[in-house]
């Protein structure tokens, strides 16, 4: 019998193939990325079919990187984890079926993860998870407000009606001109400008935890058309600052008023957005003092990553949990139906 539950994590959802392994849930032994930013990079956005291919060609690559970063064999595994989605349907199904391969190959447990749950359990590899606790998860696909009273419970207590923050960022970023991805360049061209331009902020009802920002996005690009008709130069370091205030503000004051409602002892942050610097600094300013934790990863598990799929996939692993052969790549997968 194994005296250390050691877990092969395995993440291709969107255009990241990672590996990693995790010890006891909580220990990192080796977390490998290959990006595919450079070949995306021309189309501004993620091309499907591109990201497939790459995975393809990655996926066995990095996984025995990750392993021999370890110092692991198959044979020293007790489980393998994998993203089932949500995701871009080809390229969740070449992480699934690598994982079913090596699953079957070796005979080793196979455990299916909900992509967004393994971006909360990012900050399990940092931080103990307190509970009853609060997940703030933003993405590109993703702006929620996740309750959660035990491991492995997820509820939606507030979402996007719309566009995701992420998704907001990228198309003020293509308005403005940006490389992709946008968002690490609005942040930092955000650092450098004053928010001095009138941007609304949808608060929605007044007791609701939900979010909006299509509203905000078509403000901006209205904002640069109606400046461009009258001859007008606008500073684009002052439309970022402008803009990402307005987003840092709705996201700040929600999930604060949150936390408080749902009587939290920790906050937790996730996804590729919980990167923002800006945001980072605000939710630290705001929760300073209040008694209410507030744990945020560090940058390099912000983004996908499959570390954050291993910590993830040891919940399920000790709940019994277990996919078999006919696990397929799930591109709606649903996290409180998970």
């Amino acid at each position: 019998m194994k005296s250390d539950e050691i877990i092969l994590g395995i993440e291709t959802s969107c255009d990241e193939t990672a590996a990693a392994i995790v010890k006891n849930g909580t220990e990192l032994l080796s977390n490998v990325v290959a990006s595919q930013i450079e070949s995306h990079k021309r189309f501004g956005g993620v091309v499907p079919e591109i990201a497939s291919r790459h995975h393809v060609e990655q996926i066995t690559i990095v996984i025995e990187e990750a392993m021999d970063q370890a110092g692991v064999t198959f044979e020293d595994l007790s489980a393998i984890a994998v993203t089932e989605g949500p995701g871009l349907v080809g390229a969740l199904l070449v992480g699934v079926n690598s994982a079913k391969a090596l699953a079957l190959a070796h005979d080793i447990p196979l455990i299916a993860v909900h992509h967004i749950a393994g971006h909360i359990y990012a900050n399990r590899l940092m931080t103990p998870m307190e509970f009853p606790l609060l997940s703030l998860v933003v993405s590109g696909g993703h702006t929620e407000l996740i309750y959660m009273k035990e491991h492995g419970s997820y509820e939606v207590i507030g979402e996007t009606r719309d566009d995701a923050a992420g998704e907001a960022y990228d198309k003020v970023a293509r308005t403005l001109k940006l490389p992709y991805p946008g968002g690490p360049h609005i942040d930092k061209m955000a650092q450098e400008g004053s928010s001095s331009i009138e941007l609304p902020r949808a608060w929605l009802e007044p007791d609701s935890l939900d979010f909006s920002f299509s509203g905000l996005k078509s403000a901006v690009i209205n904002t640069l058309h109606n400046a461009k008709q009258r001859g007008e130069e606008i500073n684009p370091n002052d439309l970022a600052a402008s803009f990402q205030e307005s987003v840092i503000d709705v996201l700040v004051e929600k999930t604060y008023r949150a936390a408080e409602a749902y009587e939290v002892k920790q906050v937790v942050v996730a996804g590729g957005v919980a990167a923002n610097k800006g945001l980072r600094a605000r939710l630290t300013e705001r929760f300073d003092g209040t008694g209410i934790q507030l744990a945020i990863p560090p940058l390099w598990l912000c983004t996908d990553n499959a570390a954050m799929i291993a910590a993830a996939g040891s919940i399920e692993y000790n709940k019994g949990k277990r996919a078999t052969m006919k696990l397929n790549g799930n591109p709606g997968l649903d996290l409180e139906a998970f």
